[in-house]
C-alpha cells in the first residue's frame, strides 16, 4: 500500500574512508545515508528498497567545510546546509552559495540535509545546484577503483539520475578559488510563503568577464547558461535562458508561468548584481 513501509535493510556506519568504500563496493543494492531527508522518506514510502544503508556521517573529515586561497572551497559529503551557512569563508568568498543554502527548506531540515545529498538526489528543483553550476564547482567521486572529478555541468544526467556508478560516492565538492568573490544572487519561487519546494529557482553570477545563470525546476535537470559576456544586455541573457530551459506543467504551476517567472527573476537579479 502506498505510504506504508514494507521491507528491512541492514544499517552500517563505517568509521574510516576505506571501510566506507569497501561497503559500497560489496553490495549492489546499497544506499548512502548523509542527511537522510530524502532517503528515509523514500524508504518509508516504498520508493527505495535498499539491501544496505551506509551512514557516512561517522567517517572522519567528511563533515568539514574548508577554504584555501589556492585550492578553493571544499565541502565534505557529511557537511550540512547549516554547516555551510555557518562558514564565514562561504559567506565572504561565495555569497551566492550561501544565498542558495539559505533558501533550502527550514532551519531544522538544514541541520540534517547535506549539500552533497541535495545534489546527489538529482531533483530538478535542487536549491544548491544553480549556485554550484554558476561557480563552476566539481564533484570529487570516489570508489575502491580510485577517484575522479566531474564538473557539475556534466554531473546530472536526468531526473533523479547522475553520473555516479553503484559503487561510487560523491566524497566532496570543490568550488574553485577562481570563483571566489563573484557577485551573484538567487531567487526561488514557492507555492506558499515559507518553506516549500521551488516552482522555479534562478541564480545569476557575474565574475570577471563572464555572466552565468543557473536555473532549477525548469528542465529535467538543473541548467547552466554560460558563455555570455559580463556586459551582455538583459534581453540577450533572457533569450539564452529561454533556449536552455524546457519547463513542464504540473500540479504546482503551468509551464508558461515557470518560463515567465524564470525570466522575471533573471531580469531582477541582473539589475541587482550589475
Amino acid at each position: 500500500m502506498a505510504g506504508t513501509f514494507a521491507g528491512t535493510f541492514k544499517y552500517r556506519a563505517p568509521a574510516t574512508r576505506t571501510e566506507l568504500l569497501d561497503l559500497i563496493a560489496e553490495h549492489e543494492a546499497v544506499r548512502i545515508l548523509a542527511g537522510g531527508t530524502d532517503l528515509l522518506v523514500d524508504i518509508r514510502n516504498g520508493v527505495r528498497h535498499p539491501e544496505v544503508v551506509v551512514d557516512l556521517k561517522h567517517v572522519d573529515g567528511l563533515r568539514a567545510v574548508t577554504w584555501d586561497p589556492a585550492a578553493g572551497l571544499v565541502i565534505g559529503a557529511a557537511a550540512t546546509i547549516n554547516d555551510v551557512l555557518r562558514s564565514r569563508d562561504v559567506r565572504e568568498h561565495y555569497p551566492l552559495l550561501a544565498a542558495c543554502a539559505h533558501d533550502l527548506a527550514s532551519y531544522q531540515i538544514r541541520n540534517r540535509a547535506t549539500v552533497v545529498g541535495n545534489v546527489v538526489n538529482a531533483s530538478p528543483c535542487s536549491d544548491m545546484a544553480p549556485g554550484l553550476l554558476c561557480l563552476q564547482a566539481r564533484a570529487v567521486i570516489s570508489s575502491t577503483r580510485g577517484e575522479r572529478e566531474v564538473a557539475f555541468r556534466e554531473f546530472f544526467t536526468g531526473v533523479k539520475r547522475t553520473v555516479l556508478e553503484h559503487d561510487e560516492v560523491l566524497e566532496r565538492i570543490v568550488v574553485p578559488a577562481t570563483s571566489a568573490g563573484a557577485r551573484g544572487g538567487y531567487r526561488k519561487l514557492k507555492r506558499i510563503k515559507g518553506h516549500d519546494l521551488g516552482i522555479v529557482g534562478v541564480a545569476v553570477l557575474k565574475h570577471g568577464n563572464d555572466l552565468r545563470l543557473g536555473v532549477s525546476s525548469a528542465a529535467p535537470t538543473p541548467v547552466l547558461i554560460d558563455g555570455l559576456p559580463v556586459d551582455a544586455p538583459a534581453d540577450d541573457a533572457v533569450a539564452a535562458l529561454h533556449a536552455a530551459i524546457s519547463p513542464i506543467s504540473d500540479v504546482r504551476c503551468s509551464a508558461e508561468y515557470r518560463a515567465f517567472m524564470a525570466e522575471t527573476y533573471a531580469r531582477r537579479l541582473l539589475e541587482e548584481v550589475a
